[in-house]
C-alpha cells in the first residue's frame, strides 16, 4: 500500500473513533482507541515509536516520540485541542523529516467537524 491508500483507511478509522466517541476527551483515550480501530482495520501500528535524534552523522542518547506510525509510512500525530497552532504542524513536519517519511495526518480530536480537524502534512524528502 502506498501512503495515499493508507491515508484513506487511516480516515475512515478517525471517523468512526469521532462519531462514536465525540469530542473533549484526552488526547489519551483517542490515541488507545484509535490505535484498536486501525488494527481492526488490518493495518501494521507502532505507537509511541522512539526515534533518535542524528546531528552530523551522530547519533545521541536521546530521542522524540511519533504518536503513531502506520504501515512503517504514515505518522499520525494526535492532538485534543481547542485549536491547531503553527508549533503543531511544524512538529509533524520535523517528525517527517527526522524519520525520513513521506506523509503524516495531524489529528485534532477537539473539534465540532472532525473533517476540520484532519490535516495533511507532506514532507518532499
Amino acid at each position: 500500500m502506498n501512503e495515499n491508500e493508507i491515508s484513506y483507511i487511516v480516515r475512515k478509522c478517525i471517523f468512526n473513533v469521532y462519531n462514536k466517541l465525540g469530542p473533549g476527551l484526552l488526547e489519551t483515550v483517542y490515541h488507545k482507541i484509535l490505535i484498536y480501530e486501525l488494527q481492526e482495520n488490518g493495518l501494521d501500528v507502532q505507537s509511541e515509536l522512539a526515534i533518535p535524534i542524528v546531528y552530523d552523522g551522530k547519533q545521541f542518547d536521546f530521542s522524540f516520540r511519533i504518536d503513531i506510525l502506520v504501515e512503517d509510512k504514515v505518522i499520525l500525530e494526535l492532538k485534543s485541542v481547542k485549536n491547531l497552532e503553527d508549533i503543531h504542524f511544524k512538529q509533524l513536519a520535523t517528525y517527517l523529516k527526522l524519520s525520513n517519511k513521506r506523509l503524516g495526518l495531524l489529528v485534532n480530536f477537539n473539534t465540532t467537524n472532525i473533517l476540520d480537524g484532519v490535516k495533511r502534512v507532506v514532507n518532499n524528502l
